[in-house]
């Protein structure tokens, strides 16, 4: 293809410097018009070749997109997804499909381990499949050590692509089945395409949704906080905030596709709309989307305990279609480890803002991530953070042992020895699991709000069910209620979940 190497904005992910790179204010992001006609012309092209593909094959071409990470990344999957299907593909839940897509995670090493140990897996599929098709994208296409390591060892990948250039997915599908001189060839040739940057901002891309019934939202990109362990700003890029219309415009869409409830998804929300032209403030925001028809229940993912504003909870106690639920990721109780990561803000401050969650919305959950093993850490740093733990009360928290990430600074610290680590984490594993316990236990017997998510993988004669609060509880039931919202009483405690009854269909979700 002529124009594949896109030589003026492209190129090779460069080694990563921790530093962030400043930009103009209120500079547009939104990318042109001419963009995106462009990539509607390609998805045509690629419907073209999938038909000639289906021809030789004698059947409809099939896609699986295997996602590793976070929500961020779920909702990558699905836009990936939305344009195959729009291209022609069926998906299948095998990884034996004609085209493959790894959509990749970097935050720890053990997905990178477990990405690796799929992608070599994949080469008994392509030797099968002469005309399968693998592409690796996300966070960790934008290392460079990755990519390089993924041409040396997995030579069969075809197609490997970064975060900034998702949107560009439709062009790339038509190059792997595209010959030198243009034309339709099922051998294609190989592309590596990864952008080391990005400022634009992509509407409207097909969307091919997991659930019917909840959707999560992208409200912002990139993160401009560089704490010292998090690779994320190295490969997500700079915080840029989407216009709060697309946004809505984009709510009023998928309830009338039927959907819910939203969560509204950023590296930080609250540090939303300060690079817009207009400003809104993420509280702003979370007003408009929980005041649009049909939305019955909102969630958001992930705030800053250092943004995290009063305003944000007023709104969140005057809509009780927001959820009682807020995930406010400590990290460290230790004022010296939460120096060290770059956090910005101390112990008593968290604590004094978890104060004020408890007191302006009394039936919210808090959630948090904790960061076991940080370079530097101590038996003292740990008593810290077990410390927090107690007096905060934390719903549940997930518990990482940290993990050194190439290219930040954390990584050139003095690590912790691994016995040490193990002891810190089993320590607090157990303080945030008693925690939980508490927390979940003394809601036996009441009376709440469940919206219906699946069948029970255990017992088909369950329904899984989320409250408002995040806590799972299970009610016997049938697929047929699935997107529907019930009022339940919390009959046993199991710990961390709950089984329940049902008593009646809740129309309003709350």
């Amino acid at each position: 293809m002529q124009d594949m190497n896109l030589t003026e904005k492209t190129q090779t992910a460069k080694a990563r410097v921790p530093m962030p790179v400043k930009r103009p204010e209120n500079e547009r992001r939104k990318a042109s018009a001419e963009e995106l006609a462009r990539q509607e012309e390609y998805l045509r092209k690629a419907q073209i070749y999938t038909a000639q593909l289906a021809g030789i094959l004698g059947r409809t071409p099939t896609f699986h997109v295997h996602n590793f990470g976070c929500q961020m990344n779920a909702r990558d999957a699905e836009k990936l997804s939305g344009i195959l299907r729009a291209a022609g593909y069926q998906e299948i839940e095998e990884e034996s499909a004609d085209f493959v897509i790894y959509n990749t995670c970097t935050v720890r090493d053990n997905a990178d381990q477990h990405f690796f140990g799929r992608l070599g897996r994949a080469s008994h599929f392509r030797k099968s499949n002469p005309y399968m098709k693998i592409a690796v994208c996300g966070c960790m296409t934008q290392e460079e050590s990755a990519v390089k390591k993924i041409k040396k060892s997995y030579p069969y990948v075809d197609l490997i692509f970064g975060t900034h250039n998702l949107f560009c997915f439709p062009q790339y599908l038509c190059g792997v089945y595209e010959g030198k001189q243009g034309g339709f060839d099922p051998k294609g040739h190989k592309i590596t395409q990864i952008w080391e940057a990005t400022d634009e901002i992509v509407e409207d891309l097909p969307v091919e949704r997991k659930y019917s019934y909840k959707s999560g939202i992208n409200i912002m990109f990139g993160c401009d906080n560089y704490c010292t362990y998090c690779i994320v700003p190295y490969v997500r890029g700079h915080e840029r905030s989407r216009e709060p219309q697309d946004i809505l415009r984009e709510c009023e869409k998928l309830v009338s596709d039927g959907v819910v409830e939203v969560m509204l998804l950023g590296q930080n929300v609250n540090s939303y709309g300060h690079d817009l032209e207009n400003p809104c403030s993420f509280a702003e925001l979370l007003t408009a989307v929980a005041e649009v028809p049909g939305i019955r229940r909102v969630r958001f993912m992930t705030p800053h305990p250092k943004d995290m504003g009063t305003d944000v909870l007023e709104v969140i106690r005057d809509h009780p279609n927001i959820a009682r639920h807020i995930h406010f990721p400590l990290q460290s109780g230790s004022n010296e480890i939460l120096r060290r990561m770059n956090r910005r803000y101390t112990r008593e401050q968290f604590m004094e803002r978890a104060a004020e969650i408890r007191a302006m919305i009394p039936d919210a959950a808090i959630t948090t991530d904790i960061i076991a093993g940080f370079p530097g850490e101590t038996s003292k740093d740990v008593d810290d953070t077990v410390d927090v733990i107690e007096k905060v009360g934390f719903d549940n928290a997930y518990t990482f042992i940290y993990s050194p990430r190439k290219g930040t600074p954390a990584a050139a610290m003095e690590q912790v020895p691994k016995e040490e680590v193990q002891k810190g984490f089993d320590r607090i594993l157990a303080a945030v699991q008693e925690s939980a316990k508490k927390r979940a236990g003394a809601l036996a017997g009441r009376t709440m709000t469940a919206l219906a998510e699946e069948v029970n993988t255990q017992d088909p004669q369950y329904i899984t069910c989320r409250l408002s609060n995040n806590i799972i509880v299970h009610v016997k039931g049938d697929a047929s209620m699935i997107g529907h919202f019930y009022d339940v009483t919390l009959d046993e405690c199991r710990n961390f979940y709950y089984f329940g009854t049902v008593l009646r269909e809740n129309e309003r979700g709350y």
